[in-house]
């Protein structure tokens, strides 16, 4: 094992050697004295759990049925500056009441209302609903839930379902919608069950092209149901639907800002670790992990050790590029480990993503262990934390781990740090941002004084270039040939401008050769694929729709300029049905 350190003394930085906020306000200082004496005072009051917070708010409760957007839907409710939480779908109704929400939103999943066993709230909601003047809206399969419960019907949809971005026509006067003056607009759906008679009271007030039901409405009950998904940002105007639905229809008053997130998670830090206590974060050179260092060294500051790992599937030269910006940039006790030759033995012979993935998360342990155990015989202080700057679509993706009460979601692939660690871990995780999403990190890094340039780098993988060459990573040249084309595409994205258009941009390795001409010779070559999209939250995205000019260019850049390429293709595929990286 190798190591070199960036020397840095992080106790003395001070808001002055960071930029200002977008607003012109100073970011928080290392040591904030305001949001610390909050912390504090909050750890005091044993008593602010979850239903104490709820009641220092107006609370709009999401029950989780698995759907990978369930999470997006408190979040869309937070951007209105509203307090959200999150139980699992089949919580007990005094779980419910101990919250007191003046909402009740019932999310999508992939299960179906016949299935035996599926999930459904308990028995008694919707009179105790009706009861206390609580709104209901039901989404995708909680739409469904409310039709069959109520005694309406449910039945596999005709044409298959509907799936993607699709034309919804609406009827007039619903109060759902009576803000709207269009008559049609484009939503995304994600269903294979649709309602086809609907309980009595309740209305249709929007159809598809098809003739499915897609929004249905009790007023008088204050129930409402929308077939689609207005929480994803490619349903036209949907921010405004579920304004237009907490705001007017339920009546609830904006009381929640980001500045509570940060001074939670310093309140869970300060409650969690002693104030003896070292932590190790493992820092990847993206926003998440780096967001998620400033935060915890504002709260431990020199008691917060970073490692960076150079595991021999980085781009190219992003290890001197990375460490760089967190000396000159950011200020962070930084440690880069070379590991590059033990991972790279691990990975040999894999093919399989599942397998890749764990693989790498077992490596990264037992680097941080390694590191812990060389800490300690230099300060004599044993680090048991370990910072991760997880997101909630990493969770999500892996299938929610036990005890994290919510059992619906079917897993898509495992994340290095969430699926691909190892049971034995040995380390007591910190993840501040395992709720959030990358645009909230984003807020909450300009919070925090982390420089603009960083904040807007794209999102890079944990485990790096080994989920972007497809198959063994270790056969023949191909990590190299990657890191020559993706650094060729990314640098003519910003030659072109067009970098901060782009949400998210990379070239992949394919297990594929062509036949081709170069130099008027026949040559038998590799092809790769290109990949940028567009997107706010990365649960949904688009592709990029990049001139013809652009894509000549880029290509024969590439062709030129790497010759064991000799064709590139551009992955036109939005989200869902892929995923933005392919493994």
């Amino acid at each position: 094992q190798q190591s070199r350190s960036i020397k840095h003394t992080c106790s003395t930085t001070s808001a002055h050697s960071l930029p200002a906020t977008p607003s012109g306000q100073q970011p928080l200082s290392p040591k904030s004295p305001s949001l610390i004496a909050q912390a504090q005072a909050a750890m005091a009051d044993e008593s602010k759990a979850a239903a104490g917070s709820a009641a220092d708010h107006q609370t709009v409760l999401v029950l989780d049925y698995g759907s990978q957007y369930t999470q997006l839907i408190a979040r869309r409710i937070r951007e209105f500056s509203m307090f959200s939480v999150m139980f699992p779908g089949d919580a007990s109704l005094e779980r419910i009441k101990s919250v007191q929400p003046r909402v009740v939103i019932l999310s999508g999943g992939p299960n179906s209302v016949h299935l035996e066993g599926s999930p459904r709230v308990p028995d008694g909601f919707f009179e105790w609903a009706e009861a206390n003047k609580v709104s209901v809206l039901g989404i995708c399969y909680g739409m469904q839930m409310i039709t069959h419960l109520l005694g309406g019907e449910v039945t596999p949809a005709v044409h298959g379902g509907e799936y993607g971005r699709m034309p919804m026509d609406i009827k007039a006067g619903s109060t759902l919608f009576s803000y709207l003056p269009a008559t049609s607009v484009n939503v995304w759906m994600s269903h294979g069950d649709e309602a086809v008679t609907l309980p009595e009271g309740f209305t249709t007030v929007a159809v598809s092209r098809q003739g499915t039901i897609v929004a249905i409405e009790n007023a008088k009950r204050n129930i409402y149901g929308f077939q689609f998904h207005p929480e994803v940002a490619h349903t036209e105007g949907g921010m405004e639907m579920l304004k237009h639905f907490l705001v007017t229809i339920a009546g609830v008053t904006p009381d929640w800002n980001m500045n509570q997130v940060v001074e939670e998670q310093m309140k869970n830090i300060l409650k969690l670790v002693g104030p003896e206590d070292h932590i190790i974060c493992a820092l990847s050179g993206g926003v998440d992990s780096t967001v998620a260092a400033t935060l915890v060294h504002k709260v431990v500051g020199d008691r917060l050790h970073c490692v960076f790992v150079d595991n021999g599937l980085l781009r190219y030269k992003e290890a001197e590029r990375v460490m760089a910006m967190f000396t000159e940039h950011l200020h962070l006790p930084v440690t880069c480990i070379n590991r590059s030759e033990a991972m790279l033995a691990k990975l040999k012979g894999l093919s399989d993503p599942e397998l890749k993935r764990k693989a790498i998360g077992a490596e990264f342990i037992e680097v941080f262990k390694d590191f812990r155990d060389n800490l300690e015989k230099t300060t004599g202080k044993r680090p048991n934390f370990l910072v991760q700057g997880t997101l909630y679509p990493d969770v999500i993706e892996s299938c929610p781990p036990p005890g994290g009460g919510q059992k619906h979601s079917h897993m898509i692939k495992s994340h290095h740090n969430v699926g691909g660690l190892p049971k034995d871990l040995q380390f007591t995780l910190i993840e501040p941002f395992r709720e959030l999403f990358k645009d909230e990190v984003r807020q909450v890094g300009r919070l925090l004084g982390v420089p603009e340039t960083f904040i807007k780098r794209h999102p890079f993988p944990g485990p790096g270039l080994a989920v972007r060459v497809l198959g063994d990573v270790t056969e023949g040249t191909k990590l190299d040939c990657l890191r020559d084309v993706d650094e060729i595409f990314i640098n003519t994205i910003r030659e072109y401008g067009l970098y901060d258009e782009i949400w998210q941009a990379f070239a992949v390795f394919l297990p594929v050769r062509s036949v081709g001409v170069q130099g008027d010779q026949r040559t038998h070559n590799y092809v790769v694929a290109l990949r940028a999209v567009t997107s706010s939250d990365g649960m949904t995205a688009d592709w990029y729709s990049f001139t013809a000019a652009f894509l000549r260019d880029v290509s024969n850049r590439i062709t030129n300029k790497v010759r064991t390429v000799n064709r590139v293709v551009y992955d036109i595929t939005s989200k869902p049905p892929s995923t933005i990286e392919w493994e």
